[in-house]
């Protein structure tokens, strides 16, 4: 599959696939410390009629990059004291975030051209997409969330009720041995996205912070039923 850089909405994206002949578009936001190239390999191998797009996030963070800042000494301390989950936490950058996935979405419309259209991401970055979607007017024909956590959820909560994903499907996935976001933390997002009505397809794994395998194989056989 062809893979090219492109810029959109003032975002680097790594685009693999063409966009022209693709029968769906899917965007998936990679987590802190992270880089598009970091999840982009997995487009080729999935061999799926589809246009992925990965964007970078517009921070440095943990010598890559990140969509909201968080401080590393603090983060690897709250580590070594357990799982953790984002739920009540309201980071600064977050709206700024948001806005630039909005803005990215918003340019990306015209060429979407009514083909399904996914969305969804990794730790930090399936954060965001729950949360842009939540408070967004995005069309979506599901939702991708892998290893996440709510966030905010004294201000998400009230949102669940007019998302847009009431009969959408979502694969949600997480690893019971979680060391960076815990387990429970993504059951919490399972059923906040439930609860937003979406058709959930619930995928917890052996392993822990990371896209295992028996994740790929699920979304491929997700998207392709839907080709």
């Amino acid at each position: 599959m062809r893979e090219v850089e492109l810029e959109i909405a003032g975002l680097r994206v790594v685009g693999v696939g063409d966009p022209e002949s693709a029968a769906m578009v899917v965007v998936l936001l990679h987590g802190f410390a992270m880089k598009p190239a970091d999840l982009s390999p997995f487009a080729h191998s999935l061999r799926l009629p589809a246009w992925f797009l990965f964007p970078e996030g517009p921070l440095e963070g943990g010598g890559a990059r990140a969509w909201w800042h968080i401080d590393e000494v603090a983060r690897e301390a709250a580590i070594a004291r357990g799982p953790r989950d984002f739920a009540e936490q309201h980071p600064p950058d977050l709206p700024a975030a948001r806005a630039r996935l909005e803005a990215l979405v918003g340019e990306l419309t015209p060429r979407v051209a009514g083909r399904p259209f996914y969305l969804g991401g990794f730790s930090q970055g399936a954060m965001l997409s729950f949360d842009a979607v939540l408070r967004s007017s995005f069309e979506l024909a599901g939702l991708l969330l892998f290893s996440g956590s709510r966030i905010a959820w004294d201000e998400q909560e009230p949102l669940l009720a007019r998302a847009r994903l009431r009969g959408r499907p979502a694969l949600v996935a997480h690893g019971r041995t979680d060391a960076d976001l815990a387990f429970a933390a993504g059951v919490a997002l399972r059923d906040a996205a439930t609860a937003a009505g979406a058709d959930v397809t619930w995928l917890p794994f052996e392993q822990g912070h990371e896209i295992p395998l028996v994740v790929w194989r699920t979304l491929r056989k997700m998207l392709s039923e839907r080709a």
